[in-house]
């Protein structure tokens, strides 16, 4: 078996934790409601450009609305010749490499995805740097994902030297979230206000 076989990891519904589904209702409320923050979204657009300088190929996403947004950080990363992979969502993690905002379109759950050709999930294993979804973290690197496991599978094709991050709203950085055994940790945290180094 693969080092990188998802067995064992979390399902769409398997965390039902009654903490995790309230923080995040919440966190989705307030995403909700926020106001637009051009500013903001550039500097925390910088931040992260300058957590991964140096990765030749970065994972990363492409924005939902509500969401930290993305778009900016693929196309700059694209315009210095760096490779970026984005999540193919099927059932099973697969990936594809971005070229370019004209080549999204959407894929399940209106979520934008590359119209190239999928890859597999061991494809994650060429990236660098993987950026991750989430509704918030802590300075421990501890992170709050979206809730459907996906990513949790998808990491376990992350080669061990990958650094990840996490990219939030400044008010998502909590004391702390509730986490299951599979929940993995990040590295940084970038928001419009800051970087957050986790304590190696």
């Amino acid at each position: 078996m693969p080092t990188g076989s998802s067995e064992g990891q979390p399902r769409a519904s398997a965390s039902a934790d009654p903490a995790k589904v309230t923080l995040r209702a919440r966190l989705r409320s307030a995403r909700a409601t926020r106001p637009a923050d051009p500013a903001g979204d550039d500097a925390r657009t910088m931040r992260a450009l300058a957590a991964c300088a140096g990765a030749s190929v970065v994972a990363a996403y492409a924005s939902m609305p509500g969401e930290p947004p993305t778009l900016d950080l693929l196309e700059e990363l694209r315009l210095a010749e760096v490779r970026v992979l984005l999540p193919v969502l099927t059932r099973e993690p697969g990936w594809a490499w971005y070229t370019g905002p004209s080549t999204l379109a959407p894929g399940p759950r209106g979520i934008p995805r590359p119209d190239g050709a999928a890859l597999g999930p061991e494809t994650l294993q060429q990236a660098d740097w993987i950026w991750l979804p989430g509704l918030a973290g802590t300075p421990q690197g501890h992170r709050l994902g979206t809730g459907g496991g996906w990513y949790d599978r998808a990491l376990a094709w992350a080669k061990p030297s990958a650094r990840l991050g996490l990219l939030l709203f400044d008010d998502e950085v909590l004391d702390a979230v509730p986490l299951d055994p599979w929940d993995r940790d990040v590295h940084v945290l970038v928001t419009e206000r800051r970087r957050v180094e986790r304590a190696e």
